[in-house]
């Protein structure tokens, strides 16, 4: 598996870098240049981001991006290795405003460590390791491109370098690490679970009535589709299972419920796949920089059986959410027979979600802390 599609807390490492860039407001423009060969691995990873096919070389492949984005006419292109998947907004944002100033910026961090070469010690003052997003007003990168494509760069701003023109240095992060060698994954989810030290927890809970099955419509329970002589009444699919989730996910964000996000006069969502609510749920909570990291859902009914469906249940919520099997969990109970789920006449979901974010205090909880200092 190429490493920018391997998992990276349940998503692949390339989508890290989308993210990052699709949630930025001063971004209007994404194009992802991939290998000729890896198309099908990218539209599933990716679906709906745009690409191009890159050429034989780093070079030729930025190229080709550049190419793609002329019609646009962009003030500023950042260029960005998708093996780097912790990209912050601050530093997208610095880079920006340094290449609006300057036509060219690049992150870069001073060299600590005692550099040796041949077995002699080097002098490490005013040394530097670059590392991505590259920041350059667009006309001149596209130009410098097409004057200098026969030489063979590791990074655009040599370029620049080539042609004399200044490159502005932003302080770059100590985590934009590049996903090299096997153990860097295991760091990159060290870096992200210390960026999400704000651990949160939010409960579901959802019924829908049984109604016989009718019009070829199937019971559909956590994403599975299952034979029965009962379905769940709802506008949607009626998925409770899904539902629950949904507004678990919605309550760790403070982000009302799922009728407020789809109404049920709304003919959109007519019969649709609540596969869509949990999706939109879940990217609302990657919008504000956090993660999912368990789910938890309880199916209460007497009929019918989950046990047989749990396995394939626990998959799709996985890879609807993006997430390892092993962080979604799904059980079952019933009533005993006491209660509508008691007498078959509906089907209940619970559900418990634990998301991490980053800890951000915002103005008005700053304002209630200093008001508390002073009342102290």
């Amino acid at each position: 598996m190429p490493k920018q599609y391997l998992p990276l807390l349940g998503k692949p490492v390339l989508n890290w870098s989308i993210e990052a860039f699709k949630n930025h407001p001063l971004v209007s423009n994404i194009i992802v240049v991939i290998h000729p060969d890896h198309e099908q691995l990218f539209k599933s990873a990716a679906p709906g981001i745009k690409y191009v096919t890159g050429g034989g070389t780093r070079q030729q492949s930025v190229q080709k991006g550049l190419t793609a984005l002329r019609p646009a006419k962009p003030d500023i292109v950042l260029i960005h290795d998708a093996a780097r998947p912790l990209i912050s907004n601050t530093l997208i944002t610095d880079l920006c405003q340094a290449a609006i100033k300057s036509d060219a910026a690049t992150p870069a961090l001073p060299v600590t460590d005692t550099v040796k070469r041949n077995g002699k010690t080097e002098n490490r003052e005013g040394l530097y390791t670059a590392q991505t997003p590259q920041a350059f007003r667009f006309d001149l990168i596209d130009k410098l491109h097409q004057k200098y494509q026969d030489k063979s760069l590791t990074d655009d701003a040599a370029l620049c370098e080539a042609e004399g023109h200044p490159v502005t240095y932003v302080p770059g992060q100590s985590d934009n690490i590049k996903i090299t060698h096997p153990a860097d994954l295991a760091r990159a989810e060290q870096y992200l679970a210390s960026r999400c030290n704000d651990v949160r927890t939010g409960q579901g809970y959802d019924v829908h009535r049984l109604v016989p099955a009718s019009g070829g419509r199937k019971l559909m329970l956590c994403g599975i589709a299952i034979s029965h002589d009962h379905v769940l009444e709802g506008h949607s699919d009626a998925d409770v299972g899904l539902h629950a989730i949904t507004d678990a996910i919605l309550a760790t964000i403070g982000a009302g419920d799922i009728g407020q996000h789809f109404s049920d006069n709304d003919p959109r969502w007519k019969n649709a796949d609540s596969a869509t609510f949990l999706k939109h749920a879940a990217a609302l909570v990657a919008q504000q920089g956090g993660i999912i990291a368990h789910v938890d859902v309880t199916l209460v009914c007497e009929a019918p059986k989950i046990s047989p469906h749990r396995t394939a249940m626990q998959q799709r919520i996985a890879e609807i959410l993006r997430l390892p099997v092993q962080r979604v969990s799904v059980k079952a109970t019933t009533t005993e027979g006491l209660g509508f789920t008691g007498r078959r006449e509906g089907i209940a979901a619970q559900s418990i979600v634990t998301t991490r974010l980053p800890f951000v205090i915002t103005a008005s909880e700053q304002q209630t802390e200093e008001q508390r200092k002073w009342a102290s």
